[in-house]
């Protein structure tokens, strides 16, 4: 199932939720996805219906170009997964499908769609672009009246740190100029499936993370709906901002309604068996692993709260695939990200990323790899023929969690021979074990971490040297947000005081961040530098796809360059108290020729035809002249 080319393209088409006609009556039994589209990329589809007693039922389909080429049903007798062909020559329409029991009988009417092509819909992201990460529920309120809903679990409650504060898509929306105006090229939202949980007795928070998902096919009403979703990347698009989606197949959350009637038995991992996970990801690159802690790792649920799913039962597998494709077509995304990539079994993964850009070649995927060292995350980047053990992820694109921790040990230790800013140099040294560290997603901080400038000890002049580093080394940068305004973290328990509001995103805010008016003198500071930096690596072709060459760190000095045939960055770190001198002879091999740097910041032009001087505890960007 599944075939690798376009032409033949297999998938799980489940259907569970929307109401079809049953002899002019309103049906008992529901489907997902509500629709799907005529000329797909992919032909073998799979339909899933929920309804009691659907799965003794057989299907029957009457529809030029569409043929059933097999109906399953697994121990609860309330589901019925239905495969059917899709001939590319079918065209869009309502497509009547027939169930008969004995003399019972349920006829359906589904909805097949007209395919709409944009050159703007699933882009992809690359190192032309800078990711800004942000939590809906925290960023900005566009629409008060969604905030609660009595027949949700869990209200919203600004005064919680740990709660629902009734931020949205509407708010995002509304500022997206903002995000714009600090540089930001793609904006990446932690994940807006419906997630009706309830606050957790332990710590007192709920899931306004959105990673509890109970509906995978709606986005949560309190951030809007499955139609406010698309309109917001439209509208993001027609702004020439990227958006990236949010997704997780390691788990659920336990208030899914699959909890209460699960399709097969072996849907999710016991938790009686299994537990809680051991949180271990390197353990599925770890040669010498054993099979007891590669099981709690793949198959205890990440909390007691979220149920870990079973990819390998093949009905989940075609599901959970059909899903993201759903989500692709229909809201025109430009990329994913995948939660705990490395909690789920790994031949799932790359069958799911495989398929995922075989039908969408434009498409890109960025796969949380939360593991301890270079080489184990390397593991997970696709195409890369040096695993010992032969696995090919097809992901192209891993969170690169290293560049974090050293960029955190570059930061807090003295200058010595492996620390201080030759942990940068080492850093750097490392890329080989990649296929492509280009395509590596390189973050300072985002919402699962301690916030940066907290960890550099609030210490502004090594933010703004580690942010240029951000936006002149190789990779995808990723900002979270608050961190163009040097955010730190709040002074409260849980996981809220790395996650605060915006201020000025809720009516009645003391004042308003997204103005310049509203920010502090040292805001506006911050702001202004980000925003300049990341504006001018938009046209930085050397930063997007250059080659890099760099000098081992001396007396607290690091310098490397960005460099193709059309450009030439010269990138100075001077992690001293007093200015440094840099030494023309010392890099010859690539000043050789130039005579002149324009500092990108200051404006300023430099003379480089002899030893030149930099300042204070900066990064210096230099464009060669």
């Amino acid at each position: 199932m599944f075939k690798n080319t376009l032409n033949s393209f297999k998938i799980v088409f489940l259907l569970t939720f929307l109401s079809f006609s049953v002899l002019g009556q309103k049906s008992d039994v529901s489907v997902e996805p509500p629709f799907w589209w005529s000329k797909m990329p992919i032909q073998e589809i799979q339909l899933m219906f929920n309804g009691q007693g659907i799965g003794k039922y057989k299907a029957a389909v009457d529809y030029p170009g569409i043929t059933i080429t097999k109906s399953l049903t697994g121990e609860s007798p309330n589901y019925l997964f239905v495969y059917l062909n899709i001939s590319p020559d079918a065209e869009a329409g309502n497509v009547p499908l027939t169930f008969t029991n004995g003399k019972k009988k349920k006829s359906f009417s589904y909805e097949l769609k007209t395919r709409e092509l944009d050159p703007k819909k699933y882009q992809g992201f690359n190192s032309t672009d800078v990711i800004y990460l942000l939590m809906p529920d925290r960023f900005a309120n566009g629409n008060p009246n969604n905030d609660s809903f009595d027949d949700m679990l869990e209200k919203a409650d600004r005064e919680s740190p740990n709660g629902r504060h009734g931020g949205d898509l509407k708010g995002i929306q509304d500022r997206l100029a903002y995000i714009k105006g600090a540089g930001m090229t793609a904006v990446w939202t932690t994940p807006v499936f419906e997630n009706d949980m309830p606050v957790y007795e332990a710590n007192g928070a709920g899931a306004y993370h959105g990673y509890a998902a109970t509906d995978l096919y709606a986005i949560d009403k309190r951030f809007g709906t499955n139609q406010e979703f698309k309109d917001f990347v439209e509208y993001s698009h027609k702004n020439d901002v990227k958006v990236i989606m949010d997704m997780i197949h390691n788990h659920i959350g336990v208030e899914h309604p699959w909890m209460k009637d699960l399709p097969t038995k072996d849907w999710v991992h016991d938790w009686d068996t299994y537990g809680q996970t051991n949180y271990r990801g390197v353990i599925v690159s770890d040669p010498y692993a054993s099979q007891y802690d590669l099981a709690k790792l793949q198959k205890g649920w990440f909390v007691k709260g979220m149920p870990d799913l079973n990819q390998r039962n093949p009905l989940l597998a075609d599901y959970l695939i059909l899903n993201t494709l759903w989500w692709i077509e229909y809201s025109g995304v430009d990329g994913i990200r995948m939660d705990t990539y490395v909690y789920p079994y790994k031949d799932y993964m790359a069958r799911w990323a495989k398929e995922v850009l075989a039908a969408y070649p434009t498409f890109n995927i960025v796969g949380e790899a939360w593991v301890e060292n270079v080489v184990h995350e390397s593991y997970w980047q696709g195409d890369l023929p040096a695993q010992n053990d032969g696995y090919d992820s097809f992901l192209p694109t891993v969170t690169d969690f290293q560049f974090m921790f050293h960029m955190n040990d570059a930061m807090n230790t003295d200058f010595g021979w492996t620390t201080g800013l030759r942990k940068l140099y080492y850093y750097l040294t490392m890329d080989r074990v990649y296929s492509n560290p280009q395509q590596n997603v390189i973050f300072l901080d985002n919402h699962d971490t301690e916030r940066f400038f907290t960890t550099i000890g609030q210490d502004k002049e090594k933010y703004m040297m580690a942010y240029a580093y951000l936006m002149t080394v190789r990779g995808i940068p990723q900002v979270y947000y608050g961190t163009e305004l040097m955010f730190s973290n709040i002074n409260v328990k849980g996981d809220g005081r790395k996650r605060p509001d915006m201020p000025g995103g809720w009516e009645g805010d003391e004042r308003n961040v997204f103005v310049e008016s509203g920010r502090t003198e040292t805001e506006n500071e911050i702001y202004d530098y980000v925003a300049k930096i990341t504006k001018w690596r938009k046209n930085a072709s050397a930063v997007h796809y250059g080659k890099t060459t760099q000098f081992i760190p001396e007396d607290n000095l690091y310098v490397f360059f960005r460099h193709n045939e059309e450009q030439k960055i010269m990138v100075i770190m001077n992690m001293n108290d007093e200015p440094a001198k840099v030494s023309r002879e010392k890099h010859i091999e690539l000043l050789r020729g130039c005579t002149e740097g324009f500092d990108v910041m200051s404006e300023q032009t430099l003379d480089i035809s002899v030893d030149f001087e930099v300042p204070a505890k900066t990064t210096t960007v230099l464009e060669l002249k």
